[in-house]
């Protein structure tokens, strides 16, 4: 999937510092699948996810400390964040209904789509790819969209990049949230003994360890094999 309005993670978790993991490895995650339709998106995330209508999905991040409002194209792969708060800020927003901008601003009727280069184009550039999200394909809309969303990611992966979660991190994260034990992780990882030296960062992961993280705390591979 492709993640859009990227910068609204970055500058939350500029002044959230304990929602930063959390959110690197929500995005990761997002990144790293593809799917298809809500209830597959339902199978991976579980109780981590709320269903809503018209292509909406709140996800909980760290418990229930913080929230994530998007709404889904799961034709094209896109994902577009509406909100991101703490639990208390979400308890003020209807999730059904909250947009970034539509209902905010004047709609955007003609827009000359080109690589953008301000924040100002960026923001309405967003504005506009909101408008169109679910534009049908092979329409004038559709295609519009698309071309946004490619202007989008370039300017977001220059101005907004989210760093990998660190590896032992990103593992010691999952644990606390699936409230696994070492002695689970050892289950996991295939080798009971490594745990400590894992954690304690004595010992590298090796390829059957990445490949039953990824598979079994669904930890992105490229967080994995990263350097640390």
């Amino acid at each position: 999937m492709n993640v859009y309005n990227k910068s609204s993670i970055v500058e939350f978790y500029k002044t959230h510092a304990s929602s930063k993991l959390p959110l690197q490895i929500w995005y990761e995650e997002m990144e790293d699948k593809f799917w298809k339709s809500p209830n597959k998106l339902k199978q991976d995330f579980g109780g981590n996810v709320s269903i809503l209508k018209n292509g909406r999905a709140v996800f909980n991040i760290k418990g229930n400390d913080y929230r994530i409002v998007t709404t889904i194209n799961y034709d094209f792969g896109w994902v577009f964040i509406k909100f991101i708060g703490t639990h208390k800020d979400y308890d003020k927003i209807d999730a059904n209904t909250i947009d970034l901008y539509k209902s905010k601003t004047k709609k955007i009727i003609n827009m000359n789509i080109e690589v953008i280069k301000s924040k100002k184009q960026y923001e309405a550039s967003l504005q506009r790819f909101e408008e169109l999200f679910f534009a049908k394909p092979n329409t004038k809309e559709g295609k519009e969209a698309q071309l946004l969303a490619l202007v989008i990611k370039d300017y977001e992966d220059k101005h907004y990049k989210i760093e990998l979660p660190d590896p032992v991190e990103a593992i010691k994260y999952k644990m606390e949230q699936m409230q696994l034990t070492k002695k689970d992780l050892g289950e996991i990882l295939g080798y009971t003994s490594r745990v400590s030296e894992i954690l304690n960062r004595k010992r590298k992961l090796t390829l059957e360890m990445v490949r039953n993280l990824h598979e079994k705390l669904n930890i992105p591979l490229e967080s994995l094999v990263q350097a640390y």
